[in-house]
């Protein structure tokens, strides 16, 4: 027995409450079972619990042993005199509280309902190939699933926008900074995604308003920035940025990131560092106010308008400075996009929802539920055991279920353990 188990039954009522008794024959009657404490002190409290007809109003605790109360020192804790009851699964002994008053106790092992174990057993006990609820998880209610999925997703939400403050806070609450520190960040894909990160660290946003309306002098900048424009070559272009750069260096005192951090192994030519510092360039060309476009957009479609970017003329036909290539119009992809909105815009659309005061999860629910699912091996295997998958909305929901719960053997706290120990 965990202890753990026998605070899930205990919040949930999962015994048998007609003729409860203590240790000692006292009448019990549970009133209300208290609220869960995730603090110090207590397991339960503000509980009401009639004992012997008299009503009490107090904190409860639970132990598997009724000696865990001594081995936690609970006895020379102050904090345990309001305990009016204590629960455990095996009474082995009586226990006092500070004044040396004997605390009632329930042995729960003989009121817990059968099922509620034989149910534990086969979640917890049983071998599995992947999670402990693969054989059963698609049981569970549609609705009461998807309340759980949605609970997950603005739990992995919530995660994003801790980032989100975090850069906020740096730019002296500059949101338009704040984007553009992000997304920096997220065309970088993880392989460059700190690179990038300090790429724009390194570049005061006043200097990207300043400059964004000349493309060759945007791409100078970022190029320069992350360390890109360092070297001699013979072509044209590169030796105009590099004279563009320079000038911007001196004009602003400049530093950039060593060039050594950007990273082009192991990567499709149309995720090359190049390719996506130029379409962020490009981005910022084409939007001045973007920070605002992006917060008005109401779903995929108006996302997708805002990023039907492309490069300039000379990457067309390069995804190095050095090699020319077939040409092709490099444009963002729809998967890119949708990266984009679930690690960039949606956090940052939150963060700004709450410091408004407004209240409006259904606007963020509305905008994922348009993107396409994510394909990866947890969703994949998901979907394998009979769950759902319409959009990012689930795929992501279901990262936070895998990493936060599942793994983690967290099913207690998970609403599909909770439904299948109940039931």
């Amino acid at each position: 027995m965990k202890e753990s188990l026998l605070q899930f039954i205990w919040k949930l009522k999962l015994f048998s409450i007609t003729k409860l008794c203590g240790s000692k024959s006292e009448l019990i009657e549970i009133v209300s079972v208290g609220l869960e404490n995730t603090n110090a002190g207590p397991d339960f409290l503000n509980a009401k619990i009639r004992i012997n007809g008299q009503l009490w109003a107090g904190n409860v605790e639970i132990h598997v042993k009724s000696s865990d109360w001594y081995a936690h020192s609970h006895e020379a804790d102050s904090n345990y005199d309001a305990v009016i009851l204590h629960v455990v699964w095996e009474n082995d002994m009586e226990i006092f509280n500070t004044s040396n008053k004997s605390i009632p106790t329930i042995e729960l092992k003989h009121f817990i309902l059968p099922r509620v174990l034989t149910n534990y057993q086969i979640l917890f006990e049983k071998k599995k190939e992947w999670i402990n609820c693969e054989k059963s998880i698609k049981e569970i209610d549609n609705l009461v699933l998807y309340n759980w999925l949605e609970r997950m997703y603005f739990e992995r939400l919530e995660l994003k926008e801790k980032e989100v403050k975090i850069i906020f806070d740096n730019s002296n609450s500059n949101w338009e900074e704040t984007l553009f520190i992000l997304l920096a960040k997220n065309f970088g894909l993880k392989i460059n995604a700190e690179a990038f990160f300090q790429l724009a660290n390194s570049t005061d946003f006043s200097i990207v308003r300043k400059v964004s309306s000349n493309l060759v002098e945007f791409e100078a900048l970022l190029f320069g920035q992350a360390g890109m424009l360092s070297n001699k070559k013979e072509s044209e272009y590169y030796n105009l940025l590099q004279k563009e750069y320079h000038y911007l260096k001196t004009k602003f005192l400049l530093h950039s990131i060593v060039g050594s951090q950007i990273q082009f192994f192991r990567l499709r030519p149309s995720n090359f560092p190049t390719i996506r510092l130029a379409q962020l360039a490009m981005l910022y060309h084409l939007h001045q106010n973007l920070f605002s476009k992006l917060m008005e957009a109401k779903n995929g479609e108006d996302f997708y308008t805002i990023f039907n970017i492309r490069t300039s003329d000379f990457w067309e036909n390069h995804f190095t400075f050095e090699k020319e290539s077939k040409k092709t119009v490099k444009k963002l992809s729809k998967s890119f996009i949708d990266l984009i909105i679930i690690n960039t815009i949606l956090p940052i659309k939150l963060m700004y929802l709450k410091q408004r005061g407004v209240d409006d999860a259904g606007a963020i629910l509305e905008i994922i539920e348009t993107l396409k699912p994510e394909k990866n091996t947890i969703v994949s295997n998901f979907e394998k055991i009979g769950v759902t998958v319409k959009s990012a909305f689930e795929t992501q929901a279901l990262l936070q279920l895998k990493n936060e719960y599942c793994t983690k053997q967290q099913c207690l706290k998970c609403m599909v353990g909770k439904e299948l120990l109940k039931n």
